[in-house]
């Protein structure tokens, strides 16, 4: 949904046109304000705007089908009419069985047999207690239009049967109301799913009916945009994880990465650039440049392309976007206090190269917001640290006892460090820093182990080493 709504987005902003957001909302039983306000919020969180529709208004409301009622009574009845479309008083029953002693497949469907009922029939119908849905008459003629996405497409004569468009209850469907809103609000272009090509011969059908009757003066162009799969080569369901944008931003998504990702899912900036800005796409996005061939999720390079656009962000950006997470994990206080403000800015050129998903933050900088008694020691954090740890965490605390409060500096802690334990002692870098990195950080992968060191201070720093050394002591 994201994706098509994207699209459509880019194709309009690329053009010059205007995108028309309005809310399918005739489903009673499925539709709920739950899902609409989360309809907004997922088009706001990404920076999809739109120029007419809900919240913003415009010439064509109201933009809730579930409002529009009485627009729909009157084109309704318009086509009644004209004779675009008739009563239908078959039931399902019926129409197989008719299928079946006539030696045809049952499942074809609605086989045209209320297409001429005398008056007679009708009320013969009626006196049964029947009521009849309405049906659009399907033109005895192939269907031919120009997909923005696929090319030519035609549809052969009677391969599509009359449908229904209003209810028994003369409620209308869907198949009614969608093309009746596009005609009404002057749509020039649909782009949509693949799973509804199979339905676009009974839109267009239906929008020369409305042109018959001076509803509109066009058919749109459609776009039919690829499916989206899922693990194991499936269309991607709604069930499906990788579906959930909301799920992405609480793992801790940036907007612009993930619209720079959806994009990619059947169309590409260009053959040797994935990384682009918002206003690049719609600089160069063009409806006729997707590829009609199934797309496919792929998180490793989502999340490879969301580390790309967090590189990207200014510093004070970087740290703002990461206070949220910080604050749902209880890390920093709400609101942050200076000294933490401080802190985050200061360790923000440190995590900002090396974080993939803003949900990293709080385990990458916790450390840095706790007390040294109640660092927290991760179970992976105390193994691999090879033989020689007791002797690096004993050693490392005596250089840095040496070291003054004022000369507790990276490059003073670095310098010290590297000269008494890789050189001195002989011990290969991983194995020398790897006991340190877990003494202060707790956890085995942290941001750089002199930069933690300096922002800690020298005593926190100490504190810590000793505590770990005694805690291997009595593993």
């Amino acid at each position: 949904m994201v994706r098509t709504a994207l699209y459509n987005w880019a194709h309009a902003r690329h053009h010059g046109g205007k995108l028309v957001f309005r809310i399918e909302d005739t489903d009673a039983a499925r539709d709920s304000e739950e899902s609409y306000h989360q309809l907004l919020d997922a088009m706001r969180w990404l920076g999809i705007d739109w120029d007419e529709g809900v919240e913003v208004g415009g010439p064509d409301g109201p933009y809730r089908q579930s409002e529009r009622g009485e627009i729909y009574a009157d084109v309704i009845e318009r086509l009644k009419a004209a004779g675009h479309i008739y009563e239908s008083y078959s039931t399902a029953e019926e129409i197989t069985e008719r299928h079946r002693v006539a030696g045809r497949d049952p499942q074809l469907g609605y086989d045209g047999f209320d297409r001429d009922l005398t008056d007679e029939q009708k009320a013969a119908f009626r006196a049964e207690g029947r009521e009849p849905v309405w049906r659009l008459r399907m033109p005895d003629e192939d269907i031919t239009f120009t997909d923005l996405v696929r090319g030519e497409i035609t549809f052969r004569a009677g391969s599509t049967p009359d449908y229904v468009v209003v209810r028994a209850n003369g409620k209308p469907l869907y198949t009614l109301v969608n093309p009746v809103d596009d005609a009404l609000m002057r749509i020039t272009h649909v782009l949509r799913g693949e799973d509804l090509l199979s339905s676009t011969p009974r839109q267009v059908a239906l929008y020369r009916a409305l042109i018959d009757i001076g509803v509109t003066d066009r058919v749109p162009v459609f776009g039919h945009l690829p499916y989206v799969m899922g693990e194991g080569n499936k269309k991607l369901s709604k069930r499906d994880p990788e579906s959930n944008l909301f799920l992405y931003r609480e793992q801790g998504f940036l907007p612009e990465g993930m619209v720079n990702y959806i994009a990619l899912l059947g169309w590409g900036y260009s053959a040797d650039q994935d990384i682009f800005t918002r206003e690049q796409m719609v600089e160069r996005f063009d409806a006729a440049n997707v590829n009609p061939n199934p797309a496919r999720v792929d998180i490793k390079k989502a999340t490879a392309i969301n580390a790309d656009h967090m590189r990207m962000l200014a510093p004070e950006d970087f740290t703002a976007r990461m206070v949220p997470y910080l604050q749902a994990a209880g890390v920093v206080s709400d609101p942050v206090t200076e000294h933490e403000r401080a802190v985050l800015a200061a360790a923000t050129p440190l995590v900002q190269p090396r974080m993939n998903l803003l949900g990293e933050a709080p385990d990458m900088l916790r450390f840095l917001f706790v007390a040294d008694e109640d660092l927290e020691i991760a179970p992976d954090a105390t193994a691999k640290l090879g033989e020689n740890a007791d002797a690096v965490l004993e050693r490392a605390v005596s250089e840095l006892e040496g070291l003054e409060a004022g000369a507790f500096t990276a490059a003073e802690i670095g310098g010290a460090l590297r000269a008494a334990i890789i050189e001195d002692m002989g011990i290969k870098p991983r194995l020398a820093f790897g006991p340190l990195r877990s003494a202060i950080s707790g956890r085995r992968i942290s941001p750089p182990l002199f930069e933690s060191m300096e922002l800690l201070g020298r005593e926190s720093t100490l504190r810590r080493l000793r505590s770990f050394r005694e805690l291997l002591a009595g593993a």
